[in-house]
């Protein structure tokens, strides 16, 4: 696994994406007290029928020579006059000319938004501080990457879409804690695409100031997926400590270096050691050696779909007459032979609650739902586009959160940072 330094950016924070900023651009005061540089002399030759200037190639010729020597001799006695304010050309007074290669240049789409190639100097958004396990994401998402860290989920989404980042990277499912359905929440709330995937196998350590021992802990913190994630091992560490949840693995050993606390320890990686100046009491804490958490990466734009490689494509639908069509959904993917990697079920925040009359029985309450749906196709795939155009009739809302390349790198068990 791939880890990347910590980036100088401070954390971001709703009221940072919020506040005043100062312009990027500051325009330059113009002086028109500048001395001729260069002059660009336009002669345009046209024939006229009349026999007048210009009648023929030689007149023409002529005209432009006296033209450039008349401008020429005026620049010279510009420059011994000392008189750069106004000048005359053929007996006019006027206003000094902008030298040429002093103009600024316009602005283009490469100055606003760069699109570097794959992984090089991106900026990537995750949740959380230096030393999370999603800037360890980040890295092995995009090597070499310039990590932005966000204190919440929400600012991660929102510096994507207000050009602060070109890429967040957020987990959406853990192999023992299950689904972070606040992730699911916002990828239906905001307009950003899936454009890949990302495992990355989960190392928990025990961290605490260097000198404390372990029978001196009163309390660990940590996130609560990674106090859950190991909670018998410190059971048979032996450890009579309180449990006490934190935003993030990371910002755990933060506040613990910042507040100097000797009885707290910290659950987190060993990146997060090193960067805080903490010591590893007990290394991989977690209960279950197979920990991995999944990491989708989010842009402004989609990515063209393609067959030459395995791709995923995540959907969310849902339907207005509750979820008897749920069969018909999965068996337009059944019928095409195209395996389903994921079924997620979100309570509908429009319309929670359905009503069904029966005069016999009375008014059933039921919860409406979102369905987040994830199969192995491309939208290249023509078996793929007749599913979805057979889901939509079934459903009344159908949306396309991404179709991605699926991470196919080994995954190891082991110790990654």
């Amino acid at each position: 696994m791939q880890t990347i330094s910590p980036s100088p950016n401070p954390t971001l924070s709703l009221k940072s994406l919020f506040s005043d900023h100062k312009p990027l651009i500051r325009a330059r005061p113009y002086s028109s007290n500048r001395a001729l540089k260069r002059v660009v002399v336009q002669c345009v030759y046209r024939r006229d029928s009349s026999g007048g200037v210009g009648s023929n190639r030689a007149d023409w010729q002529s005209s432009c020579a006296i033209l450039a020597s008349k401008v020429v001799s005026q620049q010279q006695d510009t420059e011994k006059t000392g008189n750069a304010d106004i000048t005359a050309v053929n007996g006019h007074k006027t206003l000094d000319l902008v030298p040429i290669d002093s103009l600024p240049k316009p602005l283009t789409i490469t100055d606003l938004s760069p699109a570097p190639m794959h992984g090089a100097q991106l900026r990537v958004a995750y949740q959380g501080v230096p030393g999370a396990y999603s800037e360890a994401a980040a890295g092995k998402a995009y090597p070499n990457c310039d990590a932005i860290p966000c204190d919440q989920f929400e600012v991660a989404f929102q510096a994507v879409e207000l050009w602060i980042a070109d890429r967040a990277v957020l987990p959406v499912e853990n192999s023992l804690g299950g689904s972070i359905h606040r992730n699911y929440d916002l990828l239906l709330r905001h307009r950003l695409h899936i454009v890949g995937e990302v495992q990355l196998p989960v190392h928990h350590c025990l961290l605490a100031l260097p000198g404390v021992r372990k029978e001196y802990l009163t309390r660990v913190i940590s996130h609560p997926q990674a106090l859950s994630q190991c909670e018998l091992t410190i059971t048979k560490l032996g450890l009579n400590v309180a449990r006490e949840a934190v935003d993030d693995t990371a910002g755990a050993a933060e506040f613990i270096a910042n507040n100097n606390l000797r009885d707290t320890a910290a659950i987190a990686s060993a990146r997060a050691a090193d960067l805080y100046g903490l010591q590893i009491l007990a290394d991989g804490i977690q209960d279950d050696s197979s920990n991995v958490t999944r990491f989708v990466m989010l842009a402004r734009e989609p990515i063209i779909p393609r067959t030459d490689r395995p791709f995923k494509t995540s959907i969310v639908f849902a339907h207005d007459k509750g979820t008897s069509v749920l069969f018909k959904v999965l068996s337009a993917f059944a019928f095409r032979n195209i395996s389903l990697t994921k079924i997620e079920s979100r309570p509908h925040r429009n319309s929670p609650i359905r009503l069904v009359d029966d005069a016999n029985v009375g008014t059933a309450k039921h919860f409406e739902y979102m369905f987040y749906v994830d199969f192995e196709a491309s939208m290249a795939e023509s078996r793929a586009q007749n599913a979805l155009a057979e889901v939509q009739e079934f459903t009344s809302f159908l949306r396309v959160l991404g179709s991605y390349p699926m991470d196919m790198t080994p995954w190891c068990p082991s110790r990654g940072d």
